[in-house]
């Protein structure tokens, strides 16, 4: 393990670690008010639960992630592909309602939300399967689009829950991977030929089917200008209640744990509207460090994506930073009004336990790119000898 450690990204797993940690101090920060009266549970509670996931991502990743060759990940990937499939399809049958949306299948002591995992599931699927495409001496047309049809399978069945933000997630997810590749413009042009073709189609569907799919709160999300002039209605309230934990704080915040926000005016404060309540206890200048500190994490992605020894591990890599940069675009431009709101968590910091798991171990699997790139750059330079 030593050995492992002395070649991994120690400036990210920093990172992930500090925001894991300051997550779990702002989740019972945000959280312990509602457990205590909305939920009647202890205060501790939601931050007990994402100790529990997040020591679980952490034991993953560094028993199995960082032991385990990227090369290993062909040998198990179809299995739960289709695994993902069903679990996504039995949602319908088994999955229980809460938010207006069957997302969550409920095992008693914990929630199992697949859609989580279908993004990293998708992300090592194409990765794997585009190293061993290129490989191929001969490529027809046909299939590199196969990943694509899997990515679209996942979202159709993500939008029927319905949940538009974690599907738009999923596509892109797809459709940045699949530009990473090392083809051709042609081949490229003709992928966002039939991107556009297929969200034109999506879009259609969605405005003729709209009350099909959706639910009265979540049609009234796609109503987020000026939210505080509807403070008393659904598509206002909880969007303005963020602005007023923004605006309360001022430079440097009202204090951890003096949020007023967190006192029932701000539902689900610890989940996807974590980010108001750090601003309103800690600060504008926390906020701005936060985004830099997230900025600062890509960067180092971005970087072990490029360094890539194989198709495989600059595709994995590239996967996750396009996971972490939409997830933190989308729920910050919803948060601040921007764009509507989809209920897509911050990464590290927000309470979930299947999303927090994924991200941590998604971002094992870069550590692990990151090894395998210095453990080949060796071998090279020795050869060269």
């Amino acid at each position: 393990m030593k050995k492992i450690f002395a070649k991994m990204d120690k400036w990210l797993l920093f990172f992930t670690v500090l925001y894991a940690a300051f997550g779990l101090i702002m989740i019972y920060s945000a959280s312990s008010v509602a457990a205590v009266l909305r939920y009647n549970v202890s205060s501790y509670h939601f931050f007990i639960n994402q100790l529990f996931w997040i020591i679980a991502g952490f034991v993953v990743g560094f028993v199995i992630v960082l032991k385990l060759p990227t090369s290993k990940y062909r040998l198990f990937i179809p299995i739960l592909v289709i695994g993902m499939i069903a679990a996504l399809a039995g949602l319908f049958v088994y999955g229980f309602i809460a938010g207006g949306a069957q997302r969550w299948y409920n095992f008693g002591f914990f929630n199992f939300q697949p859609t989580e995992f279908a993004k990293a599931i998708l992300i090592i699927y194409m990765a794997v399967y585009y190293d061993k495409l290129m490989k191929r001496p001969k490529k027809d047309v046909i299939s590199f689009f196969i990943p694509i049809a899997i990515a679209i399978i996942f979202a159709a069945l993500i939008v029927m829950q319905p949940d538009l933000g974690s599907a738009f997630v999923v596509a892109m997810i797809s459709f940045f991977v699949f530009i990473s590749l090392p083809v051709d413009k042609k081949m490229k042009m003709k992928f966002l030929q039939l991107g556009g073709i297929g969200a034109a189609i999506l879009i259609v569907i969605l405005m003729v089917g709209q009350n099909s799919f959706l639910n009265p709160a979540q049609m009234a999300r796609f109503n987020f200008r000026n939210p505080c002039t509807r403070y008393t209605d659904p598509s206002g309230y909880q969007l303005c209640n963020g602005f007023i934990a923004i605006n309360n704080a001022k430079i440097f915040g009202v204090g951890l744990g003096n949020s007023t926000q967190k006192y029932m005016y701000l539902p689900e404060g610890h989940t996807d509207f974590i980010f108001p309540i750090i601003v309103e206890e800690l600060g504008l200048i926390v906020g701005i460090l936060i985004i830099l500190g997230y900025a600062f994490m890509l960067y180092r992605i971005l970087k072990i994506a490029r360094n890539g020894e194989n198709l495989r591990c600059s595709l994995l890599a590239y996967g996750v930073f396009w996971l972490m940069l939409l997830h933190i675009l989308i729920n910050l431009l919803g948060i601040l009004g921007l764009m509507p709101l989809t209920g897509i968590p911050l990464p590290l910091l927000s309470y979930g336990g299947s999303f927090s798991i994924v991200i941590i171990v998604m971002l094992f699997i870069v550590q692990k790119v990151a090894v395998e790139n210095a453990i080949n750059k060796n071998k090279r330079e020795i050869a060269n000898m």
